[in-house]
């Protein structure tokens, strides 16, 4: 136990030899310590005929339609995603750094492996990069998931069951990195690029070959779209856009090779598709949460781009955003869920083995009243979200733009506040190990810290529970009366 924690005092590992360690180890590592292999090699040995009685993390169930596809989502996570994020978050402490000094994979700006994003691909065969556009013409033709899942049955479910894996891991930044603009900046070519545009973005970004993002917010607007800065006027001869000004807070714009960027333009806005070009800066902007996520500052100094990439029709760009915030706020909304059920297995956890006057952390009233509520929360958030994502799979696209931007607004809003209640009640729970960057309360302390990105990100909370009664007030009769 020395050797794994320094923070141990001499009389503490005196106290352990020839004695069930069991509650004092859990008393101050997490069991994943166990599973490193610089650890695992302590091992001496096992007692015959004995089956440990302890595990990490244990698969739950979910409907019979989706359980293999969900089985093999997890796997592919916990054996190629999980290690290689766990390796590229903020490495501040001595410890941090010792385990990865052979990975050179501290959090420096540097998106994820390439491994890992080719993995993704799986030789054409898993194609996650492609289902986390959701269901769509660009399945036609793939192989999903070695075949789990034909492209004319894959639906929101398969899609939410991804996402909430991405969540699953913890690491919010990381989530990010992993070609998360791609899920908000890809659409617009999707939907609105030409066939042209389409035939040479959509197979590099949907291979992993290059990355895209969304460049829409602006150090002087952010909600209010329509008050955007960024300018794009036409060249004497008409062919290209000449793009000058600048956007904030871009997810994945560090490394971006293409930016799906909201300018101002004589007809009104217009959204063009911008390929990384001269006249094209990026800076990383550090942020609460990893570098990985690749935020940056962005500047377009008269760069020329061909008309041709416009997305949609000059003037339209209001519409063309607008019809991209469905699917992001509700894939935000899957993240936010599936990372407080996450939280409240850290805190049943925490609460069984952590003892205080003798007995478990969970016998004091007050804490059972917190984890009481965090359930509660986590629940209807979940139940929500799967109300809405039923919905989904049986509208068409037009249809869900018509019913569903309110509702999904409100769980936006609902869902992140949920979110903060629980990210501090989990502080409480643990204690001083849940502002503590490593150890037992390291998870805890990292969504404390990253869940006011969700509470932003697509909306903030009272700007889209603005919407969603407005929408509500939109559907009312006009002659309804008490």
């Amino acid at each position: 136990m020395a050797s794994i924690d320094r923070q141990i005092s001499r009389e503490d590992v005196e106290k352990v030899p020839g004695q069930d360690a069991t509650e004092a180890f859990y008393g101050l590592h997490r069991h994943e310590v166990l599973e490193r292999p610089q650890f695992k090699r302590l091992q001496i040995g096992v007692i015959a005929g004995e089956e440990s009685k302890l595990h990490g993390r244990i698969p739950g169930e979910i409907s019979a339609n989706h359980r293999r596809f969900h089985k093999e989502v997890r796997n592919f996570f916990d054996t190629v995603v999980y290690p290689d994020a766990l390796v590229c978050q903020d490495c501040t402490s001595m410890l941090q750094k010792i385990l990865t000094r052979n990975q050179a994979r501290e959090a420096d700006g540097k998106r994820p492996a390439q491994s890992v994003i080719d993995k993704m691909t799986g030789n054409s065969e898993l194609n996650m990069h492609a289902m986390r556009m959701g269901p769509g013409k660009h399945l036609q033709g793939r192989t999903l998931m070695n075949g789990l899942v034909k492209p004319e049955e894959f639906d929101y479910f398969h899609e939410l069951i991804i996402t909430q894996e991405f969540a699953r891991s913890s690491l919010r930044g990381y989530g990010d990195g992993l070609l998360g603009g791609k899920v908000i900046g890809l659409p617009p070519v999707l939907n609105f690029g030409s066939e042209e545009l389409k035939a040479k973005v959509v197979p590099e970004v949907l291979s992993g070959k290059k990355f895209i993002c969304l460049a829409i917010s602006e150090a002087h607007a952010g909600s209010d779209v329509m008050g955007l800065q960024t300018t794009a006027v036409k060249s004497e001869d008409g062919k290209e856009w000449i793009i000058n000004g600048s956007k904030k807070w871009i997810t994945n714009g560090t490394f971006a090779d293409y930016f799906t960027v909201g300018c101002k333009t004589e007809d009104g806005f217009t959204v063009i598709l911008v390929e990384r070009s001269p006249g094209v800066e990026t800076k990383q902007i550090k942020t609460s949460y990893s570098t990985t996520a690749g935020t940056a500052y962005i500047t377009f100094d008269d760069v020329r781009v061909p008309v041709g990439n416009t997305l949609g029709e000059e003037g339209g760009g209001i519409f063309v955003i607008l019809s991209n915030f469905n699917h992001e706020r509700w894939v935000m909304c899957c993240a936010s869920a599936r990372s407080q059920r996450g939280i409240i297995e850290e805190c049943l956890k925490w609460t069984t083995q952590r003892k205080v006057f003798g007995k478990p952390l969970h016998s004091q009233a007050v804490i059972r009243a917190k984890l009481a509520a965090m359930i509660a929360r986590a629940e209807s958030v979940q139940s929500w979200l799967e109300n809405i994502t039923y919905q989904m799979c049986n509208m068409s696209y037009r249809q869900q733009a018509n019913k569903l931007a309110g509702q999904i607004a409100f769980l936006k809003s609902y869902s992140t506040a949920c979110g903060q209640e629980t990210a501090r009640d989990a502080v409480q729970i643990f204690g001083g190990r849940g502002i503590t960057a490593t150890g037992m309360g390291q998870f805890i302390e990292h969504y404390h810290r990253t869940i006011p990105f969700d509470a932003l990100l697509g909306g903030a909370e009272d700007v889209l529970a603005d919407l969603g009664v407005r929408q509500a007030l939109r559907a009312m009769p006009k002659n309804a009366r008490l």
